[in-house]
């Protein structure tokens, strides 16, 4: 008998074990009968919100533009004008025929950038009062001679394109000044002008060839007072449009792009930086305009133009993606500042003939 006690105890507490587990197993189950209830009762009030939507009369109302059909508004066309690389030649067959460039395609595109800036704001833009265009000039107009091989296969000596493209620049300002009601060009210098062998902060602007061509252009246009100049002597420029704030630069400082996220991140590096800059110095930016990614891009409180030139061997060779050469062009309002985003195609291949 005194053996027997311990199997009785046992046996308790397995019994008490068992009925704890059913105990739990049952709220469990419980628990979830109530979860299953509240579904069913949240897909019966579905089923009859669709039922009497779907019974109910409704009229969606009309939206209507004015009796003209146009606002009162007033817009600024902006117009960048950047990585141009005069008398570069990029031979077709170097990179599979991807792209062509020399002198007589340059002189084309330049002609059609001025035509496409005209037609683009004054053609498709309905509703907005233009006031003029402001050509954003941030810098490598010209290839220049920083690199052995350009200046072996450029199409002519520095100071010569110099002057060439001074006359072709000339005539395409003209061009939108005959169209448009007034321009006003602000400029920097790139990194493909200068005459140093690496870049230097010290006298940028005034030791690079486009200063120099920026300054004969403002001088030979001195009598047309349609257009107007701000050539900058530094690297960085403000540039007010109807209350908006721009910076423009070349962006020849912001280094890397290699990786995974290419160019976005020295890109956005460089505007946070800027924007930290101008801030302390009570000059604070809403947007900050660049160039020599060869990326036509556009992104929060940054536009990155594209290149007049196209692809080239340098991207072949690095394997970039290839970008067709284009300019950015956008309608700058007050309040607001860009609003409607047109990109510039300049590339034609059957009428360049490559």
């Amino acid at each position: 008998m005194i053996a027997s006690k311990p199997s009785i105890t046992a046996d308790l507490l397995r019994d008490e074990q068992i009925e704890s587990e059913v105990a739990r197993q049952t709220r469990t189950l419980r628990s979830q009968v109530h979860e299953l209830t509240d579904e069913a009762k949240e897909l019966r009030q579905i089923v009859g919100f669709y039922s009497s939507v779907e019974s109910a009369s409704m009229k969606a109302p009309k939206w209507v533009l004015s009796a003209d059909g146009k606002g009162e508004g007033v817009g600024v066309v902006v117009a960048q004008l950047t990585d141009c690389h005069f008398d570069e030649i990029v031979r077709p067959e170097e990179i599979l025929e991807l792209n062509a460039y020399n002198r007589e395609i340059a002189t084309q595109r330049l002609r059609r950038w001025a035509e496409q800036v005209i037609t683009l704001s004054r053609d498709y833009v309905r509703g907005v009062k233009i006031q003029g265009v402001v050509v954003m000039a941030t810098g490598d107009i010209l290839s220049g001679d920083i690199h052995a091989e350009l200046k072996q296969s450029n199409a002519d000596h520095l100071y010569a394109s110099t002057v060439f493209w001074t006359e072709q620049l000339i005539s395409a300002l003209r061009l939108l000044a005959d169209e448009l009601p007034s321009v006003h060009v602000v400029a920097v210098v790139g990194n493909h002008g200068r005459s140093t062998i690496k870049p230097v902060f010290k006298g940028r602007a005034h030791s690079n060839i486009e200063w120099l061509l920026w300054r004969v252009v403002q001088s030979r246009l001195a009598g047309d007072d349609r257009i107007t100049f701000d050539v900058s002597d530094s690297m960085d420029q403000n540039v007010g449009v109807l209350g908006y704030r721009y910076l423009i630069t070349h962006g020849d400082q912001f280094h890397g792009g290699s990786g995974i996220a290419a160019a976005l991140s020295p890109l956005m590096l460089g505007q946070h930086r800027k924007t930290v800059r101008q801030m302390a110095t009570d000059q604070p930016m809403d947007m900050m305009v660049m160039g020599h990614f060869h990326q036509l891009l556009t992104l929060p409180g940054l536009t990155v133009g594209g290149s007049m030139k196209g692809y080239d061997e340098y991207a072949f060779g690095m394997n970039l993606r290839p970008e067709p050469a284009a300019q950015a062009l956008w309608i700058s309002v007050p309040g607001r500042g860009p609003t409607i985003h047109m990109p510039v195609l300049l590339q034609d291949r059957v009428s360049e003939g490559w």
